[in-house]
């Protein structure tokens, strides 16, 4: 992983939008007002109206008031998050206290608040508003007034069935709080490793451009360059061979072939279709472009083929390039005494196989390699006394800039009694001789 690119804060959940907590509350405001009016005015049941209504109004003007001291757009901090979810829980249980307690239906919504929190703020903070809500609604158990209900008559649910809903709310909150968290903590691990990609690829891009403005600059510099080597042909006719610029012209119509013959490399690099021998390598040499760095660390890496004439042929992608390097680079950091690089290819497929001798993946990791954030780095590695750097995010870019050619990556460990790890890459052929280029 570039070390440009900060994940210092990849784990961190970002602060709640305001406007998501206002909007959320006009739902509750608007949804208790309808409950409280059809309840008095509808059943013609008896309430409290007037301070259940209070209650409500009090959220209202909160939120108005939130309206105009702040813009939509602004995330709230920790605390001012966590106050206004606790507010949330405090009003609900006012509402409750004043209609029955845990005996009235609406309790279930003791979970709203705790569920936001679950998603968006961290555990300890969503432990604390559960807590909370725990303490509520045990207090309801027994301080409350009475259920609404007819007239003259009076609903009384037995004791241990109110400890029933006691127990369904408190298990609730626990375990969506509990699933909402870590449903969120892997789409935000998600998000912030595929901005990583999005990162490695934008570098790789820049990197692409700076072929094309290399020919354009060459052919900007053609014209001046082909006038100075006019002047030195014309100064060199002129002079006398035995004239001390002589020398000196020489020298000079020597470095302006030089010149040329770099500007014409430069133009190379950014030109188009198939002529340019730089946009196309064969298998055997984008294997041997990704292991050649690795060679001078000490493990010997062998490479082998296995497959018919001809060979087959991609364009250049630096994406693969940056995928495959990855791969061959774990497999060098892991190695005991070698790697080895298969190539295979027939009509229908072209693969490639990397393995090493180390101690190969462990059974937990193996089931979820590929994932971001999960990371072998310290474990098995050669240098055991090089502290543990790895992000977890190596594989998982690769994995993402090689399956977008086409490819499939499937990864194992060596059959007994042999050890170490094998990772396989395997294109259809035509991908790999068409698609790969523009993936």
């Amino acid at each position: 992983m570039p070390p440009e690119y900060d994940l210092s804060t990849a784990a961190s959940p970002a602060g709640l939008r305001l406007d998501t907590l206002v909007r959320l509350r006009w739902l509750a405001v608007i949804g208790q007002s309808v409950a409280v009016a059809g309840v008095h005015f509808g059943l013609g049941f008896s309430l409290p109206f007037g301070l259940c209504f209070l209650l409500i109004a009090v959220s209202a003007w909160l939120n108005i008031a939130l309206r105009i001291r702040y813009p939509m757009s602004h995330r709230l901090s920790l605390w001012p998050a966590t106050g206004l979810l606790a507010y949330d829980l405090t009003q609900l249980a006012g509402l409750l206290y004043l209609t029955g307690g845990l005996q009235n239906p609406f309790a279930i919504l003791f979970l709203a608040p705790v569920l936001i929190s679950a998603t968006s703020l961290p555990p300890r903070v969503t432990m604390a508003l559960g807590a909370l809500s725990a303490l509520y609604a045990t207090a309801l158990i027994f301080w409350r007034r009475p259920l609404p209900w007819t007239p003259g008559e009076t609903l009384e649910l037995p004791f241990v069935y109110i400890i029933g809903i006691w127990a369904a709310i408190t298990l609730g909150i626990a375990f969506t709080a509990i699933y909402a968290w870590r449903v969120a903590v892997e789409a935000r691990s998600l998000a912030q490793a595929l901005s990583a990609t999005e990162f490695v690829l934008a570098r790789e891009q820049h990197l692409t451009q700076l072929d094309g403005l290399a020919a354009a600059a060459a052919h900007e510099l053609g014209t001046p360059l082909a006038t100075i080597t006019l002047v030195t042909k014309e100064m060199a006719r002129e002079a006398p061979p035995d004239s001390p610029l002589a020398e000196d012209i020489a020298l000079l119509r020597e470095q302006v072939e030089r010149c040329r013959g770099i500007l014409g490399k430069l133009t190379s690099l950014g030109a188009g279709g198939d002529a340019g021998p730089l946009e196309q390598l064969t298998l055997s040499h984008l294997v041997e472009e990704v292991a050649g760095p690795q060679r001078p660390f000490g493990v010997p890496i062998t490479v082998t083929r296995d497959g018919l004439d001809p060979e087959p042929v991609c364009r250049r992608n630096p994406g693969v390039i940056y995928g495959l390097g990855n791969i061959v680079d774990n497999a060098v950091d892991f190695a005991r005494n070698a790697v080895a690089i298969e190539e295979r290819w027939n009509d229908q497929f072209v693969e490639i196989v990397v393995r090493d001798d180390g101690p190969g993946f462990a059974p937990d990791v193996l089931l979820r390699i590929g994932e971001p954030y999960v990371t072998t780095r310290g474990a098995g590695q050669r240098h055991a006394d090089e502290p543990a750097s790895g992000l977890g995010l190596g594989l998982f870019i690769a994995r993402s800039l090689i399956e977008r050619t086409g490819a499939v990556i499937t990864t194992s460990n060596a059959p007994q009694p042999a050890t170490g790890a094998v990772i396989t890459i395997r294109w259809p052929r035509a991908a790999f001789e068409r698609d790969v280029g523009t993936g």
